[in-house]
């Protein structure tokens, strides 16, 4: 089972770096599988098709996130949940400055899932759907804090995830300091405004 477990690894390095370098549409099956030293047969054996090996790298992603699966909402992050509860720039400027400094760590995911998504529906799909859950959190945190009219929770929510999203984006192309300057103060800012008091 161990060995089953370093080749599915390495397919996920390899597929990574190979939709990084080529693009996700044009790295195939066997390119993978060729990079990894095996064949089509062992990929099939780990992933019924490139879609489920994005799947489980959006696994990997969740992981550097500290995302933990959840039954509900396909993932959670507690530590979102309870800054969209309190509410308070402190606590927000707190978990975007936490999510900030996984920037480095996650820049291949996301560079790889934006490529993806904007050339295959299936992977537009993952991506919403992983959007989704992220915006379940704040909608959760909204809810338990009994702050902002049901209806516009979720809203609040997409608004933030997409200036928190294209900060990141903005930042694999041009990066600045992520320990000083004021970008992540403005988004906090920004979060505050949309989430808080």
């Amino acid at each position: 089972m161990h060995i089953f477990l370093q080749t599915r690894q390495s397919l996920l390095d390899h597929a990574l770096r190979l939709f990084q370098e080529q693009g996700y549409v044009a790295t195939t099956i066997d390119d993978i599988a060729t990079a990894v030293g095996t064949t089509r047969v062992t990929f099939y054996a780990h992933f019924p098709n490139k879609t489920e090996l994005m799947r489980a790298l959006f696994g990997e992603l969740n992981r550097h996130l500290d995302r933990r699966e959840d039954s509900e909402h396909g993932s959670t992050a507690g530590s979102l949940v309870d800054a969209a509860r309190e509410g308070s720039f402190d606590a927000i400027r707190a978990r975007i400055g936490a999510q900030a400094e996984r920037w480095p760590d996650i820049r291949p995911y996301i560079t790889v899932v934006e490529e993806a998504s904007a050339v295959a529906p299936e992977m537009r799909d993952l991506r919403e759907a992983w959007f989704g859950e992220v915006i379940d959190d704040i909608t959760t945190g909204l809810a338990a804090a009994g702050r902002f009219d049901e209806a516009t929770r979720r809203y609040r929510g997409h608004l933030a995830v997409e200036l928190l999203n294209s900060a990141n984006l903005r930042w694999i192309q041009h990066p600045w300091s992520l320990d000083d300057g004021p970008e992540l103060d403005i988004l906090a800012v920004a979060w505050t405004s949309l989430l808080g008091d």
